[in-house]
């Protein structure tokens, strides 16, 4: 059944009403978790998962496919309950899917299609729905830039941040628009790990902005960084009660799922994984990096569904407000090899990407696939 956009926003899943607690982040900030009412509906992104949730949120079943033949498709916004943009990392091309169709909508310019984990990255639609902003790697940095959009094709780019180091590995670059209205950016440390501790630093960050660019006015350090010490977040999403999310790669030892607390260290280069150091904020959830290589991630249904590039699956973790249970890994069995995305359509189901174009795969003669799952 497909409900009307308000029926889904009067009657969101909820996770749980609890708050994190955190550690001084560094000494002058109280790290809180990044809560913002949803009392507005217009401010609820079209993401925003159906209200009936179903008996069992671990249970993920595969209902067919929304399109084939892409290229390493990396980030996707919605449109409405059947459509959705797509960038391809490796190709600069946006492309619209939805119905058994696929059009390229654009190529954006200026993109580095051969800088290994850069290239075309994550993109959002704003509010209104005529325009996107897309997370992109070019020849000289990372940078964010906004585009018209008027249904049909993109327009020119205008750039909102720039200077963001880039490298060929963590590179970040999840975008998500908060129930705040404010843009919040992933970024890697780049390979140079110590600025993941340097809050005058873009890497290793999460950044929260205006959806123009500018640095939000309650942003503890005075600039765009919202939380730090971070080694490489390519996965972001809110849950219907305001908390922030993100799955982070891990280096020797441990994938992380982290609530994201303003101004909270998350610890690395020092620490990954679990922690008890005082001042650093530790992970919710975590894996083997064997088992995960956490990219993007969805919150529907009181349930976080991370996507695991080397795990081959979709890890399901619990959430009770600001608590995580144990993750069960699903969908492994299904064939699907590397998984980048699992997001929540307006329609109640998961769509979710692989990513065995990406040259660390083995592309089957259809991938990369985007997938449509019904959760229960």
């Amino acid at each position: 059944m497909t409900l009307t956009r308000r029926e889904l926003l009067v009657a969101l899943s909820v996770a749980g009403a609890g708050l994190a607690t955190g550690c001084r982040g560094d000494g002058s900030t109280d790290p809180t978790p990044t809560t913002v009412p949803t009392t507005d509906p217009s401010s609820v992104p079209p993401t925003t998962p159906a209200p009936r949730g179903p008996d069992d949120p671990t249970r993920l079943r595969i209902d067919g496919v929304v399109a084939d033949g892409l290229t390493v498709p990396w980030g996707l916004a919605f449109l409405d309950a059947g459509q959705a943009l797509v960038t391809e990392r490796d190709t600069a091309r946006v492309v619209k899917v939805g119905g058994g169709n696929a059009t390229t909508i654009g190529e954006v310019p200026d993109v580095d299609t051969d800088s290994g984990e850069g290239g075309l990255l994550g993109i959002v639609l704003v509010p209104g729905g005529d325009a996107v902003i897309v997370y992109l790697t070019s020849p000289d940095d990372n940078r964010i830039v906004r585009m018209s959009y008027d249904g049909r094709r993109l327009g020119r780019p205008q750039v909102l941040l720039d200077g963001i180091p880039r490298a060929f590995n963590h590179n970040g670059g999840r975008l998500v628009i908060g129930p705040d209205r404010m843009l919040y950016a992933s970024t890697g440390d780049a390979g140079e790990r110590d600025r993941a501790q340097d809050v005058d630093s873009p890497s290793g960050k999460v950044l929260r902005m205006t959806l123009d660019g500018r640095a939000a006015e309650d942003n503890p350090f005075g600039n765009r960084v919202w939380s730090y010490g971070h080694r490489n977040v390519e996965g972001l999403a809110f849950d219907a009660q305001g908390r922030l999310w993100a799955a982070e790669f891990g280096d020797q030892t441990t994938d992380e799922l982290n609530l994201v607390e303003r101004g909270g260290n998350y610890g690395w280069p020092q620490t990954e994984g679990p922690t008890d150091e005082r001042g650093l904020v530790g992970p919710k959830a975590w894996w083997s990096t064997d088992d995960a290589s956490p990219a993007g991630v969805g919150v529907a249904y009181g349930t976080a569904y991370v996507a695991a590039l080397r795990g081959q699956c979709v890890w399901a973790v619990p959430l009770s407000g600001a608590d995580a249970g144990r993750p069960r890994r699903l969908l492994g069995d299904a064939g699907l090899g590397r998984v980048r995305n699992a997001v929540p359509a307006p329609d109640g189901s998961l769509w979710v990407t692989t990513s065995n174009t990406d040259g660390r795969g083995e592309p089957g003669a259809d991938d990369d696939r985007i997938l449509r799952v019904v959760v229960g």
